[in-house]
């Protein structure tokens, strides 16, 4: 069998690109290997009429309204390797099945690599966040942190007290100039020079190597991200580099520099959300069907 678009990851962006595709009534493949890029998030914030809602269950909404769509077909397990093949592609899973499409969707997100400080890790998507938008409101305007991993931190610290009193922890990653200090000031940021030993408390309280101890309800870093998956180097795909990782180069319709291979989500953005991710894969989704129409 032949499958119109195979989609390869089953979070946010590729249960948005198979609604659309299955709502076509074209042949949809899923294959999801269970590995939410939110998944140690205890909510999702931000988002029409699910505002709070759990982010497990805003998925698992998703794919149980996607399994009603008799042309789609679900697969969990782990795509391993994808290639071009006679008039479409090919996609080989971990567990040695081949399956063919005609045009293929990558949705796989992303890995984040966190900065190299003890404690971070396990406060990560609890009180150790990326995104402002979606959880700095819960803060409720109480002390906050930025802890410099690239030059974009300067972007992230500049935001961070429309969300409450921000300090900037450089840590030896970032060494702000003249004029950005006087912005910074302007802000009300609190620039911290030192050395960050680790992250302690209940929530994220910062250990300077000084001994000296900032107490905060939250911590915002940017972590480094690169694709969850090999597909996109393996078929071909030019990605691009920033200061926050490496993500897939698509066009405005999700395209990539391979013909008949779309990607959207967090693996074809530089930042990203549950509603972003769920507008790209709309998108992409809407172009795969297209394309099988026009070409």
């Amino acid at each position: 069998m032949t499958y119109d678009v195979i989609i390869i990851g089953g979070s946010y962006a590729g249960i948005s690109a198979a609604t659309q595709l299955g709502r076509a009534r074209r042949k949809v493949l899923v294959i999801d290997g269970g590995e939410r890029r939110n998944r140690f998030a205890q909510s999702s914030h931000g988002f029409l009429t699910r505002d709070g809602t759990a982010a497990a269950e805003i998925a698992a909404i998703g794919r149980e309204q996607l399994r009603a769509y008799s042309t789609v077909r679900w697969m969990d397990g782990q795509a391993e390797r994808a290639e071009a093949a006679d008039d479409g592609f090919r996609v080989v899973t971990r567990a040695g099945e081949a399956l063919a499409a005609r045009r293929l969707v990558l949705a796989m997100g992303v890995r984040d690599e966190l900065p190299n400080v003890p404690g971070l890790a396990e406060r990560w998507g609890k009180s150790v966040f990326h995104c402002p938008y979606c959880h700095g409101y819960e803060l409720d305007q109480a002390p906050l942190g930025v802890l410099a991993a690239s030059p974009m931190s300067m972007h992230h610290a500049m935001m961070l007290p429309d969300w409450g009193p921000t300090t900037f922890f450089l840590n030896d990653a970032f060494a702000p100039d003249d004029e950005q200090r006087a912005r910074l000031e302007r802000r009300g940021v609190v620039i911290e020079g030192g050395a960050v030993e680790r992250v302690v408390g209940e929530r994220a309280d910062v250990v300077m190597r000084d001994g000296r101890i900032f107490p905060l309800a939250g911590l915002f870093t940017l972590p480094r991200v690169s694709p969850s998956t090999p597909m996109a180097e393996q078929l071909g795909c030019e990605v691009e580099e920033g200061p926050m990782g490496t993500v897939i180069r698509v066009d405005e319709r999700k395209t990539t520099s391979i013909a008949g291979v779309y990607a959207c989500g967090d693996a074809a953005r530089m930042g990203g959300s549950l509603p972003l991710a769920v507008s790209d894969g709309v998108i992409a989704g809407v172009a795969a069907h297209q394309s099988l129409i026009f070409g």
